[in-house]
């Protein structure tokens, strides 16, 4: 549920809802953002010598004399690159929960061990981050226009000049399944055993689950699965056509339920905008929620009209992650929960 770089405004709103040579160029960044105390060690990476490069997503290639030690990584690419073994010394996005627990979006990270950069939309402490001595920068790409994932547009340039190499690994318009495998490369560039035991066993799992929610659409071809994420005014309602999981689910069989791409249009593609009270407008047995802590969750709207959905009357809510983690073992059970879903429900719509 995002938009293209030129809707930014929504897209932050639905968010909202749902060296010392550079350091003296920098000082004047953006964010106040707490730290942890110190890094992660980094040293699968550092133990590798030699040069290091990676062609991203972009088409541009990030190049070092050496593997990457210093990593700072957007949050979910930090859980990803942890479940491979690496480690990153700073992260920034949604990272920790107001209670200070781990945000569903940093999955296994030891956050208190990890330099946090921004919490929010347009917070990344500059200063800290180069005062990492970062060498390399990771994030994702939600946009064809190689904008870097919550690094804010109006400082990029400050930040890119702190002169560590970036690296973006789109999640646009694609299936689950490109994006996996990029970020298996990118890891494997950093160090990561991809052949290990623990690599290749979640590869198959993922594989199993994936026949499993192929199988189970096949059964039930007419339970209709809305994608939806709830803010404090609006319900959005996801288009598939953009999204990475959104996609690779509906290649599997899954009956999404698609709003027409008049409504999609003001979010660039991505989402239509309804107001509670025409919450309703599209039969749904089943509802994916967005778990992400910028937007509401289930068990807390209030909304008369959310609690009169038949869905929702029979229970038939699950969660859903529109940023998923690019790790196999966390995305088999984005594939396990649906397929088990649509096993079970009862048609209601």
């Amino acid at each position: 549920m995002f938009n293209a770089r030129a809707t930014h405004p929504t897209r932050r709103g639905m968010l909202a809802a749902g060296g010392a040579l550079g350091l003296g160029a920098v000082l004047a960044a953006c964010g106040d953002e707490d730290a942890g105390s110190g890094g992660s060690s980094g040293a699968t990476a550092a133990a590798k010598s030699g040069s290091w490069s990676f062609k991203d997503d972009r088409g541009e290639t990030a190049k070092a004399d050496r593997i990457p030690a210093n990593i700072v990584a957007f949050v979910g690419v930090a859980a990803a690159l942890h479940d491979y073994g690496i480690d990153v010394k700073g992260v920034f996005g949604p990272t920790r929960t107001k209670d200070g627990k781990a945000d569903v979006q940093a999955g296994d990270l030891d956050i208190g061990k990890v330099t946090v950069l921004g919490n929010e939309w347009g917070q990344f402490n500059i200063e800290k981050y180069a005062a990492l001595a970062p060498d390399a920068l990771l994030t994702t790409l939600f946009d064809d226009a190689g904008t870097l994932w919550y690094v804010p547009e109006e400082s990029s340039k400050k930040i890119l000049a702190v002169g560590a190499p970036s690296v973006g690994i789109s999640v646009y318009d694609r299936q689950l399944t490109e994006p996996l495998q990029r970020m298996l490369e990118l890891a494997e560039s950093l160090g990561a055993d991809v052949k290990a035991e623990k690599v290749t066993t979640a590869k198959r799992r993922f594989e199993d689950a994936a026949a499993r929610l192929r199988a189970a659409a096949k059964a039930n071809p007419d339970i209709k699965v809305l994608a939806g994420s709830a803010a404090q005014d609006i319900f959005y309602v996801s288009g598939s056509n953009l999204s990475i999981d959104l996609e690779y689910y509906k290649a599997l069989g899954v009956n999404l339920v698609e709003p027409p791409a008049s409504t999609l249009k003001a979010s660039g593609g991505w989402f239509e905008n309804l107001s509670w009270e025409n919450v309703d407008k599209y039969d749904a047995d089943i509802i994916m929620m967005d778990n992400r802590s910028s937007a509401i969750q289930p068990d807390d709207i209030t909304e008369a009209t959310w609690k009169k959905l038949p869905a929702v009357k029979a229970g038939q809510v699950i969660a859903r992650d529109p940023e998923p983690i690019l790790s196999y073992d966390k995305c088999v059970p984005l594939l396990e929960n649906l397929a088990e879903a649509i096993e079970k429900a009862k048609k209601v719509s």
